[in-house]
């Protein structure tokens, strides 16, 4: 059986509290667990020492009869010792303005200058239009 130390959360809507669980990983993530070794409480500040509880002699005991962390309990570990910190790899850039994206506001620049030109153009061609529509109607009458 796949066994996990990771968060289950509770409390609140938007008031979030976490207990840091042994369970199968197969199971729900608020579901059933085998063992609670702690608590992680993010609405307190960083410093605080309630903000992270854990049974360190259970985690131990767990991990040894191998039990996996997650990346976020891992972490929790290796800040009291236990374990290594886990790799974090480098976040994508996929939200960011590609190249392409960057050149086409210039490009857009550019359009809109002659785009000024072409009305005045546009009218002055429009009036003989305007003249030959006001003489078709007065040659009818």
């Amino acid at each position: 059986m796949p066994v996990r130390i990771r968060l289950s959360r509770g409390g609140a809507k938007k008031r979030p509290y976490y207990r840091i669980v042994v369970a199968d990983s197969r199971r729900a993530r608020d579901g059933k667990f085998i063992e609670q070794i702690g608590t992680y409480n993010p609405m307190l500040t960083k410093d605080n020492p309630e903000r992270v509880k854990v049974d360190l002699n259970k985690a131990k005991d767990w991990i040894g009869k191998g039990a996996q962390p997650s990346n976020r309990v891992q972490l929790f570990l290796s800040s009291m010792g236990v374990g290594e910190k886990p790799i974090i790899t480098e976040k994508t850039k996929k939200h960011l303005p590609k190249k392409k994206a960057d050149e086409k506001p210039a490009e857009a620049k550019a359009d809109e200058k002659p785009a000024e030109e072409k009305p005045a153009e546009a009218k002055a061609d429009e009036k003989p239009a305007e003249a030959k529509a006001e003489e078709k109607p007065a040659k009818e009458k």
